[in-house]
């Protein structure tokens, strides 16, 4: 085997509540992510005698191809903990929006430790090595309905009843770390202590209207077209809950069908050709 191609799903965080802020900068969290099934980025590593790497894709624009590439990062931290001497080109293809609070560059990493722990014949890096490359990483390399708590290192999987979302981002990418900065309460409530047995979408999404994303708040002050994105996804017919996904810009609107919600992608497209739009199945 000298090429491996692996998939990196976008991460939906359904709630995100900001728990505590430790005393080294960290902040705690408490959320409940989910994978997009057909929505994502292609990462390609083929066996090469160094380490290097390409950004290609429809939205590649302004994504680092050097050492600074989280991918490129996890592949040098397996190289150091595994002791490799080969070398491999990673290609990304993106079709995420970068900095749209959907995982992209996490998920990207994880593919590339999925992708090199086939191509170099070694294990994957554990969660908790993984967690040096950033508090997303160790659940997109789970890559499944996921409980995620403390600095990203607590990860209890649950089985949740499929449901559907449309996905949208206005082009316009936000900083994690900013988001994070204008914060004005780190200390809230988690989620409840127990995550029900749903037996149809509706009774997640009627759940999931209790919960919340603790970002939201100071990431619409930072990109205010984010309202905008919300109330779009809102007023979609069918649309039982609309939310936004990690840090933003990336909102969501969730759905019990999957016939409504490609309708919904259809016409919010169309009312807005700017954005990014995608419909997709998420969930177990």
């Amino acid at each position: 085997m000298t090429t491996v191609k692996v998939f990196a799903l976008a991460k939906i965080n359904l709630a995100l509540h900001v728990t505590g802020r430790r005393a080294d900068g960290y902040h705690e969290i408490d959320s409940l992510v989910v994978f997009a099934r057909d929505v994502g980025d292609n990462v390609t590593a083929t066996l090469a005698p160094t380490l290097s790497i390409a950004v290609t894709g429809p939205l590649s624009a302004g994504v680092p191809d050097d050492e600074s590439n989280l991918g490129f990062r996890a592949a040098r931290l397996m190289q150091d903990l595994r002791g490799i001497d080969n070398g491999a080109q990673l290609t990304v293809e993106k079709h995420l929006p970068s900095g749209g609070g959907i995982g992209g560059g996490s998920s990207d990493a994880a593919a590339t430790i999925a992708a090199l722990s086939q191509l170099w014949k070694v294990p994957p890096l554990s969660s908790e090595e993984a967690l040096a490359l950033g508090a997303d990483v160790p659940v997109c390399l789970l890559s499944q309905s996921c409980r995620v708590q403390g600095i990203g290192e607590k990860l209890t999987p649950c089985e949740l009843p499929p449901v559907f979302a449309v996905l949208a981002n206005p082009q316009v990418p936000v900083s994690t770390a900013a988001v994070f900065a204008a914060l004005d309460h780190a200390e809230n409530p988690p989620m409840p202590d127990e995550i029900p047995e749903f037996s149809d979408a509706s009774g997640l999404i009627q759940w999931l209207a209790a919960c919340r994303n603790d970002l939201e708040s100071p990431a619409r002050k930072l990109v205010p077209g984010i309202a905008n994105v919300l109330e779009a996804l809102g007023a979609l017919h069918g649309a039982g809950l609309a939310r936004m996904s990690g840090s933003g810009a990336t909102c969501f609107a969730l759905f019990a069908d999957m016939g409504d919600a490609q309708a919904a992608e259809a016409r919010l497209q169309s009312a807005h050709p700017n954005w990014w739009v995608r419909a997709t199945p998420v969930a177990n």
